[in-house]
């Protein structure tokens, strides 16, 4: 099965707010593409809808070439997340959290997946400890831990190395790309970071009020505007009046 999401016309509108205004892409097969925008531009909003916390006012979500709508519970089931703007139970243990989630999505050999997955991410020495009295940069690895949790082939990450020191952050961002090489997965990033864009995104779209306003390579959008960096475009899109 090819993995891949493809959002089409997808809106979202509250009462008279327009949130997300007619927004087309793909993220194909062993693809990562890069969502940017500032706050409020409508990111975490679209990440909602793939996810289905969100029904969308217009506009269709296809993950694998399925309706997300129709087919759900089974296509959530290969699906995860991180996002830090939700937290893992503060009063359960590292361990307990990745059990309970590792139940949730019936992820069978969890034992060993877990065991996996602390190596792969360095958690072993914080593994029994309290979730809710780590330090930011250990949660985000539990989360990333959780994302992962029950292999998904279709993956949404809402600022992953948010909160990591730079040497964790590069691990964290390896890690990404010897998985999604591994997996051939499909996964859509939103992060602030424009070097971790640049270097894990093939394509970025950039979102503001709602809208893409331009699209493309990293490195052409970066010729394209005449920029020195992909920082420099970002601010360019955002603080201008006009659509590119």
């Amino acid at each position: 099965m090819n993995n891949s999401i493809e959002l089409i016309n997808l809106s979202k509108s509250y009462n008279d707010k327009v949130a997300v205004k007619n927004i087309s892409f793909q993220v194909k097969e062993n693809e990562i593409i890069g969502l940017l925008g500032p706050n409020g531009c409508g990111k975490t909003t679209t990440i909602a809808m793939i996810l289905g916390l969100l029904k969308p006012t217009n506009g269709k979500i296809l993950i694998n070439n399925k309706d997300i709508e129709l087919h759900k519970i089974s296509l959530l089931h290969k699906m995860n997340f991180i996002s830090p703007y939700i937290e893992l139970p503060k009063k359960l243990t590292v361990k307990e959290n990745l059990i309970v989630y590792g139940k949730l999505y019936d992820v069978k050999n969890l034992s060993d997946r877990i065991d996996h997955l602390c190596n792969e991410l360095r958690l072993k020495n914080f593994l029994n400890k309290i979730t809710g009295e780590l330090s930011s940069g250990q949660k985000n690895r539990v989360s990333l831990a959780k994302a992962f949790i029950n292999d998904p082939n279709i993956l949404l990450l809402d600022e992953p190395t948010a909160s990591l020191d730079p040497e964790t952050g590069d691990y964290v961002r390896t890690f990404l790309e010897n998985y999604k090489k591994e997996k051939k997965i499909s996964i859509l990033l939103a992060s602030h970071n424009m070097d971790e864009v640049k270097r894990l995104c093939s394509f970025v779209l950039m979102m503001k009020n709602g809208k893409i306003i331009d699209k493309g390579n990293p490195n052409e959008l970066i010729k394209k505007h005449g920029r020195k960096n992909l920082e420099e475009v970002f601010l360019k899109l955002t603080r201008s009046k006009n659509e590119f």
